[in-house]
């Protein structure tokens, strides 16, 4: 595909934690404009892939481009929302002050968040549906709240590409509505997203495509082609009688 046809894509990439591979030659694209599910069981490299690609984790072989470029030329196009627990909930901070952080990639070196900076954390709290919670400290938050406090951070990055590692992850039902509500919003607006996703009841609602992973990948694609009761049980490793396993993949 052409630049404009891919938002992401990484060319034969390998990752391994000491001597242990995690990841083995991934050749993986996301075209523009989709929600790009990526599932597997625990321990497939689902969170090393992404981490990998934007540069976290060093690659053994391989490399990454989006937008056709390396990150490193196209940064602001890209945003990341990692897993909550990655983060010290005990720093003293506000929900706004966290969410304004989001825009300190566009700053430059010498200018400090103003008025317009807050204004649009602000913007963006609302989209989450947390708008009440400005002020409120961090460690105060629930862990629905959390995640909604980073996907508001990430939002008010306006990114083209929306990375989001396990969004869905430990949170209340109040929360999972609004970060769909705002996957469908960024889907509409043509923006792309990718998820790690561990709920596979839920891959058809909230995905376009979907890459099944294992340490390789077993399947990629549109979710209708790809999301198959074949390649889901290769990528889980289950044992040819177990239909219950694979009743939301009809």
């Amino acid at each position: 595909m052409t630049e404009s046809g891919l938002a992401c894509a990484t060319h034969r990439l390998s990752v391994a934690y000491r001597s242990e591979p995690v990841l083995r030659g991934i050749d993986f694209a996301v075209p523009t404009g989709v929600v790009m599910g990526i599932v597997g069981p625990n321990g497939a490299g689902k969170s090393t892939l992404i981490k990998a690609m934007l540069g976290l984790v060093p690659p053994l072989t391989g490399s990454a481009e989006f937008f056709g470029r390396p990150l490193a030329e196209v940064r602001r196009r890209v945003g990341y929302m990692p897993q909550s627990t990655s983060v010290d909930w005990d720093f003293p901070t506000t929900v706004q002050d966290v969410v304004t952080m989001g825009t300190y990639g566009g700053l430059g070196w010498f200018r400090r968040p103003g008025r317009a900076e807050r204004e649009r954390a602000l913007v963006a709290l609302e989209q989450t549906g947390i708008a009440d919670l400005a002020t409120r400290q961090i460690g105060e938050l629930s862990g629905g709240q959390r995640q909604r406090v980073f996907l508001a951070r990430t939002l008010v990055q306006d990114p083209d590409l929306y990375i989001m590692d396990e969004p869905f992850q430990g949170i209340d039902a109040k929360s999972q509505q609004a970060i769909v509500a705002v996957l469908h919003r960024l889907r509409a607006a043509q923006k792309t997203v990718v998820i790690v996703h561990h709920d596979l009841a839920t891959v058809r609602e909230y995905c376009d495509s979907v890459t099944l992973l294992n340490r390789t990948i077993i399947a990629s694609g549109p979710v209708d082609e790809a999301y198959t009761r074949e390649n889901i049980r290769a990528t889980y490793e289950v044992a040819a009688g177990d239909d219950a396993f694979l009743e939301f993949a009809s």
